[in-house]
């Protein structure tokens, strides 16, 4: 019986005509497994994982091993990006009991769903001291069968063990960070710094996108040189890498080695919405010319790669793709390339010049001798180096493509609506603008329900089954906020504040203030997740306190503060011990120390005065500050009631702390007061 063919996650669907006999994650796999007396094989993977794809064509293509599993257990089959609660409360015992998670991951569970045997990736074969999946299988079942009762107070004991784990490091910091909590987390940050390479540690080495935010708000808050060479450094260095992508744009999720050379080669949606947003404020905060070009290029990126017939965007690219001269799936086929194939492409001269600007060697970078482009300076000759781009690129276009997963996720695309939207309006490319509002529509028609609450995912138009967790419910706040600074519709503040009145509602502690990754409402786990620290995206903890925050300021509304302030405790208790798993909050608590500013530009909306004192506040670094322009008199958005002309002509107010100053109709003046410069 074929369970996972209706699925909207295109990570059960590459599942679907295995020999195992998977059941989705459902309260009748689990009974199914109580009837039969057998425990439960939970594997969780997602669309784009690499490994995910070598242990599903080892194992679960393996008619032995299916039969085995299906006489044996009940196996549920996960996409964790459809259910980050399940996958939530499983890594944790995981990484509990094992020191590290990852994925495939593999949980053994009893009926009542509580662990107690876990692991990631099994061969088929015993290797590197790891047991073979088969192995692993038939101890799992001996033991069910033979210790029975060890094993149900091992699973007893695992599950009492994550109940108690609730946060109270959000109730014991109420107040949200102090100057010195951000001072310190800027000095922890310089320790672990590279300052030969960029980014942060060693190997395997992750784009720090939500750092890279916090940084940039320090700087423009404080003057800080050492923030904004962090930054700096780290931004080029990725630039140049082969992490980026030197043809199409766009980033690889993280590089396997400290210097940015060698990719994993899946690129995500989250990544490249948060990547562009973090080139797009250095370029706000610098006017670097790369920074603008990489910016553009990975809003290109999302337009050509991940763009769904639907409006919205897809949630990542695989990492596989098939060699094209065994048809095998291989990783890093469709990007790696040798001189011969340069010169190939685009002849003789050009080839050789060609490998030399993007260190393609005979040895290699990569695997079987192949190099992954990189550009360690830029091209004397642009005619020539955009010549070389477009022939590679037309030439890369005719290899086997990765595989696309194209489910929609509300968060991430909350994450690239802003992202977009901010790189229209700054960049002056309307079309980006467009996008992101044609995602916010296809969000507001498909994922958010008549009762206002939020789906997690859709696919093709249809929505998934899934509620949305806390990170939707924010990412989409934030993305509409950001839609709002933009236009001046007054529809997206409001249905941001519908979606944070449900976080107040229904993800808030009100006793401690601190928030849950879902609803009260939600499906019960055997423990409500809850975790604050920022990971591959922003946590829905850190990322609800700055929508809260951004809503605040624009509203006027103390509830939505105060919210915000108890919220953003937790950054102050992690800021100096572990800033690296903390940006997107140090970012929000950036914006709080600087007010954050709040700007109302009032005028007619075919005024070019108004359009001009529009763009000066955008282009503003002041951390976190709202815009909000529209007609004199707009009531129905707070920030703008009570704001008149200035003698007949359009003007800008900018207020902090309860205090504001005089209005102006010169840019220059608004810039000043914003401690910018006009561009």
């Amino acid at each position: 019986m074929n369970r996972l063919g209706s699925a909207t996650s295109p990570y059960l669907l590459q599942h679907a005509d295995n020999p195992v006999d998977w059941w989705p994650w459902s309260p009748e796999a689990f009974e199914e497994a109580r009837r039969r007396g057998v425990p439960v094989l939970l594997s969780v993977g997602y669309a784009a994982c690499h490994w995910c794809h070598v242990m599903a064509h080892e194992s679960f293509e393996d008619e032995a091993v299916a039969a085995w599993l299906a006489e044996h257990f009940v196996a549920v089959k996960v996409d964790r990006e459809e259910r980050p609660d399940v996958d939530a409360v499983y890594m944790e015992a995981v990484q509990a009991a094992t020191g590290q998670g990852g994925w495939p991951m593999t949980v053994f569970l009893t009926p009542d769903g509580e662990p107690f045997y876990f692991g990631t990736y099994f061969p088929p074969e015993p290797r590197h001291g790891m047991p073979s999946f088969r192995q692993v299988l038939e101890g799992v079942a001996a033991a069910w069968r033979d210790r029975r009762d060890e094993v149900d107070q091992v699973a007893g004991r695992i599950a009492a063990d994550l109940a108690e784990r609730a946060s109270v490091v959000g109730a014991s910091r109420p107040a949200a960070p102090t100057e010195d909590d951000l001072h310190q987390a800027l000095l922890s940050l310089s320790r672990d710094f590279d300052e030969k390479r960029g980014g942060f540690g060693g190997a395997p080495k992750f784009p720090p996108s939500m750092v890279l935010e916090f940084l940039l708000r320090h700087h423009a808050r404080t003057g800080s040189d050492a923030a904004l060479q962090m930054a700096e450094r780290t931004c080029d260095a990725m630039a140049r890498g082969g992490i980026h992508d030197q043809l199409a744009g766009g980033f690889s999720r993280y590089s396997v080695d400290a210097e940015w050379t060698v990719p994993h080669f899946e690129k995500m949606l989250y990544d490249n919405a948060l990547l562009l947003r973090a080139y797009l404020h250095l370029w706000r905060a610098t006017g670097s010319q790369q920074a603008h070009r990489v910016a553009l290029d990975t809003a290109g990126f999302l337009l050509a790669e991940l763009r769904t017939d639907e409006g919205g965007f897809a949630s990542a690219l695989d990492a596989d793709s098939a060699d094209p001269v065994t048809g095998e799936p291989a990783e890093g086929a469709y990007y790696s390339w040798t001189p011969e194939e340069l010169v190939a492409e685009l002849g003789e001269e050009d080839g050789h010049r060609a490998a030399e600007l993007f260190l393609v060697t005979r040895e290699g970078t990569f695997e079987h001798s192949r190099s992954v482009l990189r550009l360690p300076e830029d091209p004397h000759d642009l005619r020539w180096y955009e010549s070389v781009r477009a022939r590679l690129l037309a030439a890369r276009a005719r290899r086997p493509r990765p595989a696309r997963d194209d489910k929609v996720v509300a968060a991430w695309n909350g994450l690239a609506i802003a992202a977009l939207a901010e790189a229209g309006a700054l960049l002056e490319q309307p079309e980006l603008v467009a996008a992101a509002t044609a995602a916010a529509d296809l969000l507001l028609a498909v994922h958010l329900t008549p009762e206002g609450r939020l789906l997690r995912t859709s696919r093709d138009g249809r929505p998934g089954p899934n509620a949305g967790v806390l990170e939707d419910y924010a990412d989409v706040a934030e993305g509409f906020l950001a839609l709002y600074a933009v236009t001046g519709d007054a529809e997206w503040l409001d249905l941001a504040g519908g979606l944070l009145d449900t976080v107040l509602l229904h993800f808030i502690d009100p006793e401690s203030g601190a928030l849950y990754d879902t609803a009260d409402d939600a499906e019960k786990l055997i423990r409500r997740p809850q975790d604050p620290t920022d990971n591959a995206a922003p946590s829905g903890w850190t990322a609800a306190s700055a929508a809260l925050l951004g809503y605040a300021a624009y509203t006027g509304s103390e509830r939505h503060r105060t919210a915000a302030e108890r919220a953003l405790g937790v950054v102050g208790a992690l800021a100096g011990r572990a800033p690296r798993f903390i940006g997107w909050g140090l970012a929000a608590a950036e914006a709080y120390a600087d007010g954050p500013r709040e700007i109302a530009v009032v005028g007619p909306a075919d005024d070019p005065g108004t359009a001009v004192l529009h763009r000066t506040a955008l282009l503003t670094t002041a951390p976190g500050a709202v815009v909000a322009v529209g007609e004199p008199g707009a009531a129905e958005v707070p920030l703008l009631a009570d704001r008149p002309l200035l003698d007949g002509r359009p003007a800008a107010y900018v207020c902090r702390r309860f205090t504001c100053e005089a209005p102006t109709d010169d840019p220059a003046r608004l810039a000043a007061a914003l401690g910018d410069h006009v561009q």
